[in-house]
């Protein structure tokens, strides 16, 4: 079963108390230029539900920051299938929260890469 290479409201995480849950119990890890927060929940409307930031400190202008999540979510949506098998698979439901902590734009090629890196971990860290 292969899911379309769409990234729908319904795998975006916006839920408030979804997201202070992820906070308080997520576990985390870093690749090079992301930082990544995820845990698993009880129930949600996705298998994955996902939510990108970046900094406003670190990016004044709007553009910028824009730039880099369409890069991240552009390289998830073409590479997040193998994930939401998984996650299917084990009847489970995972939210993460992709953070740019990287003090410069990057092309997307290493965007992509680094997603496809986040992608296996979290693979490897739901087994």
């Amino acid at each position: 079963m292969t899911t379309k290479n769409k990234f729908g409201k319904k795998e975006r995480l916006s839920n408030h108390s979804l997201i202070l849950e992820l906070v308080k119990k997520g576990k985390s890890f870093k690749v090079f230029p992301f930082y990544v927060k995820w845990t698993y929940v009880e129930k949600n409307i996705a298998p994955v539900q996902i939510a990108f930031s970046v900094s406003k400190k670190k990016y004044k202008r709007a553009v910028d920051r824009n730039l880099i999540k369409r890069r991240a979510k552009e390289a998830y949506r073409l590479q997040k299938n193998p994930l939401i098998e998984k996650i299917n698979n084990e009847n489970k439901n995972i939210i993460l929260i992709i953070s740019y902590i990287h003090k410069d734009i990057l092309e997307y090629k290493k965007i992509e890469k680094a997603i496809n890196e986040i992608i296996t971990l979290v693979i490897k860290l739901s087994s």
